[in-house]
This record gives structure tokens, C-alpha cells and sequence, in this order.
């Protein structure tokens, strides 16, 4: 797995939004973050444009992450916000210059088609990390964008949360993958999927009914991709929905159900995801959780892992 290169002081992040729209307004505090962070922000031509649910048309949308992936001076590319749309250009993109030159994508939501089909043809880690909302004035010292600026500049933070009660205690190492639960089941059976095997799995997502979080979780048993994991974290799951019928279970319950005849450990409300502190993690490389009863730590491992300098 190739990690891309840390930033250095004056290089240039870009930001663009690739699936649904957001206003330009919105990316004021995350410019004027990152330029007292010591880098230079240059923002896309799909950031404040609006083609009815999407940041653009499909075309332009491809066009400004095409000049972000290509451009040599762009060193890192945050998205704007997530929604929908990146499925719809992913087979468009030319990954070619990217692959030469890779660097840092941060996002997370509907980007981790961008995430699980980067890893998965090519082999390069992304940042499943915060987006443009999350550079919040009250927020500025809050760990979430703390550890995104030491992530960037190449650090790599050891994360420990307190346990939850639900969790699955145990050991686990493996390359930590996934993203939004959602797009991990849209994308299962293309050439975007990622490979779970041995892999600590991380899932999240908002806004869903109770039948459809397990209807989503079965697709990913049923496609295999529950079966040979080394852990699973699950973390933001807001905006749970249930229907006039009730479903009977609530999330914990139909994850730890969805994985009753697996023996790797299980750590709930993992602090990632839709959430307003959403720790930033690095897909692609290899991890270790370990959940004990009172608190569980996802540690960065050293080895194994080479960043290509360019």
C-alpha cells in the first residue's frame, strides 16, 4: 500500500465537490483554517455551483476532480461535501497522473466511492476524515480537525475512546477499510469493492431506516465481505429512523446479529462519521484495535507501509 506524501509548509490543498452541493460560504472557515495551518487553498470551479441536487453536471463535476487529481501543485484534495454523485463519474476518471504523483483525498460520506475505488485498483491509502463543515469557529480545538492537521503533515495520531457496552472485546490488526455502510453495499459486485479480508471493516452512516441498516448489512454478509474480517468498528449511526411497524432491533443489535457466528472483536460509537467529532482515519494502512472493557485504542502500525515521495 502506497501512503501518500505528508505536506509541507506552503503547499497547496484543493478543494472541490465532486458529488452534491454546497455553498461557497460554507468553505470560508475550512480557507481560512488550512491557510493558518501554513498551506495555500486553492478552491474548484464546482464549489458554490449547483446543477439541481448536484455541485454541477456530471461533465463538470468530473472536470474540476480531473484538474485536482492532475494538477502537480495540488498536494492534497479536500472534498467539499459528500451527497451523491461520485458514482456516476467514477468510471470517467483518468487515475493515471494520480497513480505517478499520489495524494491525500479527504472525506468521507458518499467520497468513499472514491475511497474504496482508489484502494482497490491502486493501492494508494486515502483520509476518511472531516469535510468543509466541520471548520467550525467553536470547533477549531476540538480533536477531530487536531489530528486531521497532524495526519496532513504526517503524523500519525493514536486514537483511545471509553468502550461501549455493546462491544465485542478483543484483539485485532489488519488494513483498516470501509466507510459510509450505505456506498460499501452500492459498490459490492463492481470493481470498486473493496477486499475485507483480514482488514479491520469500519462502517457508518445517517438517515436510515432500521430495516434498510439490515438490509445493507446482510448484502455485505451475503457478498462475503463479513466473513474473514480481522474487527469491525462501527462508528456514527444518526438520524436512526424506524417505521410505523417497529423493526424489533436496534443498530447494535442487528450488527452483532448480522456477525453472531464471527469470533473477531466488535467496538461500537467509534467516533467517525456523521458526527460532529469525526476522528480522521487513514484507509489503506494497516491498524491495531484492541477493545478492553473500559476502553478501546486504534493505534497506526509502522511497518509494512511506504510513502512514495514525489
Amino acid at each position: 500500500m502506497i501512503t501518500p506524501p505528508s505536506l509541507q509548509p506552503g503547499d497547496t490543498i484543493g478543494i472541490t465537490c465532486p458529488s452534491g452541493y454546497l455553498p461557497q460560504e460554507r468553505t470560508l472557515l475550512a480557507r481560512q483554517t488550512l491557510e493558518q495551518w501554513g498551506y495555500r487553498v486553492q478552491i474548484g470551479a464546482t464549489v458554490g455551483s449547483e446543477n439541481y441536487y448536484f455541485s454541477d453536471t456530471d461533465e463538470r463535476r468530473l472536470y474540476d476532480l480531473q484538474y485536482m487529481l492532475d494538477n502537480p501543485d495540488i498536494k492534497a484534495v479536500v472534498m467539499g461535501r459528500g451527497g451523491y454523485g461520485l458514482s456516476r463519474i467514477i468510471d470517467q476518471i483518468n487515475f493515471g497522473r494520480f497513480k505517478d504523483n499520489p495524494k491525500w483525498i479527504c472525506g468521507f460520506s458518499d467520497i468513499t466511492v472514491l475511497h474504496s475505488h482508489i484502494q482497490s485498483t491502486m493501492g494508494i491509502a486515502t483520509l476518511h476524515g472531516p469535510m468543509c463543515s466541520a471548520f467550525k469557529e467553536e470547533w477549531s480545538r476540538e480533536p477531530h480537525l487536531v489530528y486531521l492537521k497532524d495526519v496532513l503533515s504526517g503524523q500519525r495520531p493514536p486514537y483511545k475512546v471509553a468502550a461501549h457496552q455493546n462491544n465485542r472485546k478483543g484483539q485485532a490488526r489488519g488494513k483498516l477499510v470501509g466507510g459510509n455502510l450505505a456506498i460499501l453495499a452500492h459498490l459490492s459486485g463492481s470493481r470498486s469493492q473493496i477486499d475485507t479480508g483480514g482488514n479491520i471493516l469500519f462502517i457508518e452512516d445517517i438517515g436510515e431506516y432500521l430495516y434498510n441498516l439490515d438490509r445493507m448489512l446482510l448484502n455485505l454478509k451475503r457478498a462475503g465481505l463479513l466473513d474473514n474480517l480481522s474487527g469491525l468498528i462501527c462508528g456514527g449511526f444518526t438520524d436512526i429512523m424506524d417505521t410505523e411497524r417497529p423493526f424489533g432491533q436496534n443498530i447494535y443489535e442487528i450488527v452483532l446479529d448480522k456477525v453472531r457466528e464471527y469470533h473477531y472483536p466488535v467496538c461500537f460509537d467509534f467516533p467517525a462519521g456523521h458526527i460532529d467529532v469525526n476522528y480522521p482515519l487513514i484507509l489503506g494502512l494497516e491498524h491495531e484495535l484492541l477493545i478492553e472493557n473500559q476502553n478501546v485504542t486504534l493505534n497506526y502500525v509502522h511497518a509494512g507501509a511506504t510513502q512514495k515521495h514525489v
